[in-house]
């Protein structure tokens, strides 16, 4: 192995990092030249701006990214037929495996969205066998039905600005959104913290709101009711319509704000909302008094004299609420709120109002090679009152911001989202003073259609036999849709789905400020609510508040980070320098691909020919994560069990240790078992030898950041003890790994084989002397020096003359600090 001065130059000349200042935007240089006060951490941030995008998942983005787990992560889950996880089959039995789909050359972005509703997103999880996506994910247009476009990813070349920022800031690739379905659910998470109703017990696991419905809280209520300053930042709204032609996609919130659907927020008193009832009570008077004249013409005892008066009917009574509701939603009545009703209603619905081009469109005319092009943008500024209170220092303590669809990236939508997102960071670091007070999170509601893949982390049904299981104090019933809820909600019995809620699968996030500035990686477990838990303790520490989010589940709180994580001091060092997209330009572009060929680089698999070479080469910057994780497996007493142990340590990191979700699969009988245990805590399972193939059994359980166990064996396993622990010294980790061996058998001495898959270390053989039967059992101890690796594993022990007992282990030594990504994923060995 290199040093590790050689390996970090080896891996940044490898990951194209030198030179980067020639490519990174103005807004991100700009960014990384604005400095806080030495030693000052997230907490001396005064704002934060979160912007939820739309249906992408982290591979479709960012799995060709140089350092995250992405396309050459090395222990990824594998499919029943031995295929890797990505490797999936369609109907027709034909195999495929993740390609480029190329966004400027092809029009892909004008194709529109993948299936993504609860049906389908649960059908292609497969009750954890992970392996029907192309089956559930099949695209809408017959014209595409051919094509594996859940597969389908970009790289670099197609989004450069959403890759400079990972370069500048911390992405984070162990995010998953809440919720296995589409964007309203995940979004009701990202604001509330669940999708369940307390009071009625449903849950909203579909897009099924109206406006104003809903009355349980959320989570800027909670701001209001503690005087933390706060607003929601759009356009303009989706309810009350009157939208023409393209102005909707253009103008309007593309239901972004779940606070709509809030009774408390009254979002029917919005200027858009009443403006529609007079439009539809002026029509529906016309359409009325047309009847009537009708009515006056037509013979009382014919069939259509009766058809009138019944549409004259119909039409009175959608008139007499229509006028109710004018009545109801005026200027008088909203003065009879109280401030906080009233406060409720304007924060969260602050539009751009006093742009004089406010909801107007224009007329962009480009040459686009040899024709002349015309394409619709908006007249007005997207981003009128949020600059305008970036640029006179009225920002809030916390911001949302809520993008039109054509900015949302939604697939359903050309990509010029970039843009927007660009143009948030260029408002907010055109003034300095704002940025070193800053914190911006970009993240994405759900996948869409597309793939990824890691199997997100779920719940165990405790109302069930085994299924796993949680430590005590976590319930996991209000995690879970039943049959019976979605037959109630009026779903058909083919469309229904009984399963857990979420996790759902991973989506791109990205943390902005001065203290993730570096081009970092953050491989904590999130979900939408740990943006919520975040707020948590950002106000309850810099207000001294006591602000707690009751709607997020025991469970969720768990297994899911509060993001604090991915920030670092700002310890005054320079960083090394890594243009604003323009507007018209930038939608140039892409208006440009849907005149292009359809994306064609997709290819069948053919003779298990499994290999990809799709993720950039090189590591970057881990940060330091609170996990101190053990996964240990041995034959049951007697040997007729084999038995697990598994624990959440909190000796390390004390009050700021995690909890931790495990994912365990005995592939040979397809079978999964899911576990959460708080930090602190240790659970233990066991299965009969009976319930495997043969009495072989075959374990593996996956954990967050690569951590990975794998068990084989048989009632002939040796006596023998293994743990796998970690090296501690004076009470802190050292980086390495700490084998405890214990020889129990009738042998003098076992041939232990010790083999590293992934980091060059050489093999060991070791003889293991026997226990003896006067002595209390105790173990050998054998240090594994990760130094060279950077804390990283992947090791099995095998017993000499056993060919079937192994066992494997492999992950990451945490220790406090930041570290270096997994370099064999990155390609680096020594």
């Amino acid at each position: 192995m290199n040093t590790r001065r050689e390996f970090i130059k080896k891996s940044m000349l490898l990951s194209g990092a030198a030179g980067l200042s020639n490519f990174l935007p103005e807004s991100i240089q700009r960014a990384m030249a604005i400095n806080p006060a030495p030693g000052s951490t997230y907490l001396d941030a005064e704002h934060v701006v979160f912007l939820m995008q739309e249906n992408r998942s982290f591979d479709h983005c960012f799995g060709a990214l140089r350092g995250v787990r992405g396309f050459n992560d090395p222990r990824a889950f594998k499919l029943a037929n031995g295929y890797p996880v990505w490797c999936q089959t369609d109907a027709a039995g034909k195999t495929y495996s993740p390609f480029r789909l190329n966004l400027n050359d092809t029009k892909v972005t004008w194709m529109g969205s993948l299936p993504h509703s609860r049906t389908d997103q649960v059908d292609a999880n497969n009750n954890g066998e992970y392996d029907q996506w192309l089956k559930a994910k099949s695209p809408r247009d017959p014209k595409y039905k051919h094509m594996p476009l859940t597969l389908g990813y970009y790289n670099r070349e197609d989004l450069p600005f959403n890759y400079a920022m990972a370069d500048a800031f911390t992405v984070c690739d162990q995010s998953f959104c809440s919720a296995m379905t589409s964007t309203w659910p995940n979004r009701l998470f990202f604001w509330t913290g669940t999708i369940r109703n307390a009071k009625t017990g449903f849950g909203h696991i579909r897009n099924d709101l109206k406006p104003g419905e809903e009355t349980y809280k959320t989570f800027p209520e909670r701001l209001e009711e503690n005087n933390i300053s706060w607003r929601v930042y759009q356009n303009d709204l989706s309810s009350g319509g009157g939208y023409i032609g393209e102005e909707r996609s253009w103008l309007a919130n593309f239901g972004c704000n779940p606070l709509e659907w809030f009774e408390k927020y009254n979002v029917k008193f919005s200027a858009r909302y009443v403006k529609g009832l007079k439009v539809q009570a002026d029509k529906l008077h016309s359409e009325i008094a047309v009847i009537n004249r009708k009515l006056g013409e037509a013979a009382p005892a014919s069939a259509a004299f009766s058809k009138l008066n019944k549409d004259l009917t119909i039409k009175k009574e959608v008139l007499a609420t229509a006028e109710h509701d004018l009545q109801m939603w005026n200027e008088h009545s909203f003065n009879k709120l109280s401030q906080q009703d009233k406060n409720l209603h304007q924060k969260a619905f602050t539009k751009n109002v006093l742009d004089p081009n406010h909801n107007q469109l224009d007329q962009l005319d480009y040459n686009g090679g040899q024709v002349q092009r015309k394409v619709t943008v908006p007249k007005g500024d997207l981003f009128y009152q949020f600059r305008k209170d970036v640029n006179e220092g009225k920002l809030s303590t916390v911001s949302w911001l809520t993008p039109p669809q054509n900015y949302s990236d939604h697939p359903s939508a050309p990509w010029y989202g970039s843009w927007y997102v660009s143009e948030i960071l260029d408002i907010l670091t055109k003034n300095p003073e704002v940025w070193k007070k800053t914190i911006f999170v970009v993240t994405y509601d759900e996948n869409d259609g597309y793939f990824d893949h890691i199997p997100p982390f779920l719940p165990p049904d405790l109302s069930k036999k085994d299924t796993g299981a949680c430590s005590k104090g976590i319930e996991t019933e209000s995690e879970f849709i039943r049959m019976n809820h979605e037959l109630a909600k009026g779903i058909s019995k083919k469309q229904a789905r009984e399963a857990a809620i979420g996790l759902g699968y991973r989506v791109p996030m990205i943390i902005a400020s001065p203290w993730s500035r570096g081009g970092q990686v953050c491989s904590e477990v999130f979900d939408h609510t740990s943006s919520l838990q975040f707020l948590e303790g950002f106000i309850n520490k810099k207000f001294n508040k006591n602000i707690r989010e009751e709607n997020i589940s025991t469970w969720r709180r768990t297994i899911c980070g509060d993001l604090t994580s991915a920030f670092k001091p700002f310890d005054g060092k320079k960083l090394e320098d890594l243009p604003f997209l323009n507007r018209d330009k930038y939608i140039e572009k892409i208006y440009s691909a849907q005149f292009k060929q359809d994306p064609s680089g997709f290819k069948e698999v053919r003779n298990k020919d499994f290999s990809q070479n799709l993720q950039e080469e090189g590591v970057r910057t881990s940060c330091a994560l609170p996990y101190e994780l053990y996964f240990d497996g041995n034959l049951g007493a007697g040997g007729k069990s084999f038995e697990v142990k598994m624990t959440a340590g909190d000796k390390l990191f004390g009050q700021l240790a995690a909890g931790c979700p495990f994912n365990v699969y005995a592939p040979t009988i397809l079978k999964n078992w899911r576990y959460a245990v708080s930090a602190g805590d240790t659970l233990n399972a066991a299965w009969p030898l009976s319930k495997f193939d043969k009495g072989n059994y075959f374990i593996k359980a996956h954990g967050p950041n690569g951590f990975y166990r794998e068990f084989a064996g048989n009632a002939q396993d040796p006596k023998l003890l293994i743990n796998c622990k970690y090296e501690i010294v004076n009470g802190k980790a050292t980086g390495n790994i700490s084998i405890h061996l214990t020889n129990l058998s009738a042998q003098e001495g076992l041939t232990l084989e010790i083999t590293d898959h992934a980091y060059g270390a050489m093999p060991i053989m070791k003889i293991l002397k026997r226990n003896k039967i006067s002595e209390t059992p105790s173990a050998e101890i054998l240090v594994i020096n990760l130094k060279n690796s950077f804390g990283w594993y992947d090791f099995s022990i095998k017993v000499k003359g056993n060919s079937v007992f192994e066992k494997r282990y492999a992950g990451h030594v945490e220790t406090g600090k930041e570290s270096v990504s997994d370099p064999y994923m990155g390609k680096l060995k020594g």
